[in-house]
């Protein structure tokens, strides 16, 4: 399984939200530059990168910040938040994001995905961002009626690279994911999944890896890498094993 460490960037700087609301905000680093370089030095190939501002704004809004991320060596980027068009994504890709996240895109722009997905096969991610079991959208502003299972279930066969499924209202708690649920949702369908929101402590981390067979295989984190709670380096050798 893989360690994904999170950096959400709001107003240039790595910030976690609580329950997906941009009001609840907290500034952990005004440096995510120096973040990602740190999170490399630990062990880290992958960082998850979120433009909130995007996600809030419709369209990329960290493009300077993400730019100097990508010119890190021997770090990949999986990426999202305000990516709406393939013009973008064919930026992000030029520019060197091994995968591009499509959140708000999955429920208004369906053919935008299966174009994203023909163009680029292998490197499409659809992000779930997921409250009460039904889809939120736009930063998470918006709620939907759409429930996640039956809106995955129309992308199953276009080559996405995974799922991010991310359970708002754990995410920035503190409190734990939801691992049954996840493992539930990740059992059901036949793209890969990435587990996130509420990751907070070794033991989520253990049992999520026992959840391995259900379809999960990687593990994002953000509010509990920040404060201290989760350590790196353990948690990168225990999904590794």
């Amino acid at each position: 399984m893989i360690f994904f460490p999170a950096i959400d960037l709001k107003n240039g700087k790595c910030v976690r939200l609580e329950q997906g609301e941009a009001e609840r905000s907290t500034v952990f680093d005004h440096n995510p530059v120096e973040r990602a370089e740190y999170f490399k030095s630990l062990g880290c190939k992958w960082l998850h990168i979120v433009d909130l501002d995007g996600a809030f704004m419709g369209r990329p809004i960290n493009h300077e910040l993400v730019k100097s991320i990508l010119n890190i060596k021997g770090l990949k980027v999986q990426l999202g938040g305000g990516i709406r068009n393939i013009e973008v994504i064919d930026l992000w890709i030029s520019l060197g994001v091994e995968r591009i996240i499509l959140g708000t895109a999955a429920i208004e722009s369906p053919q935008l995905v299966k174009e994203a997905c023909k163009k680029y096969p292998g490197r499409i991610i659809l992000g779930i961002d997921v409250r009460n079991k039904k889809v939120a959208i736009e930063g998470w502003k918006k709620q939907s009626e759409i429930l996640a299972l039956d809106l995955v279930k129309k992308y199953e066969k276009i080559g996405l690279s995974a799922i991010v499924y991310t359970d708002i209202s754990k995410d920035g708690l503190l409190k734990g994911p939801s691992i049954e649920e996840t493992a539930n949702f990740a059992y059901n369908i036949k793209i890969p999944v990435i587990a996130s929101g509420g990751v907070t402590s070794i033991r989520d981390l253990v049992a999520l890896k026992e959840k391995e067979h259900s379809g999960i295989f990687g593990v994002i984190s953000g509010r509990a890498i920040y404060d201290g709670r989760l350590d790196i380096k353990e948690s990168i050798k225990i999904l590794d094993s």
